[in-house]
């Protein structure tokens, strides 16, 4: 932060990637060491592949309506989550 001699303002300026890498960097620290990213995104596909089975045919035309708007992801095996 700096005066600028030609104006009656205080110029601000942030680095948008150093600060974007900090940010990272804390959150994988926050993590932790036992973090294990493929087990995590596995959690998360047994537990969407719960939440989402055994719909009665209602649900099931719901869900379906909801795939084809694209307001839920369509599943596909090995599908990473975005």
């Amino acid at each position: 932060m700096h005066q600028d001699p030609r104006q009656n303002h205080v110029v601000f300026e942030v680095d948008l990637e150093r600060e974007e890498a900090r940010r990272r960097a804390e959150v994988v620290a926050a993590l932790g060491p036992h973090w294990d990213p493929a087990a995590a995104l596995r959690d998360e596909e047994a537990a969407h592949d719960l939440l989402y089975s055994g719909l009665d045919a209602e649900q099931q035309e719901i869900y379906d309506r909801l795939v084809s708007a694209g307001v839920l992801p369509r599943r596909e095996p090995g599908r990473a989550a975005d």
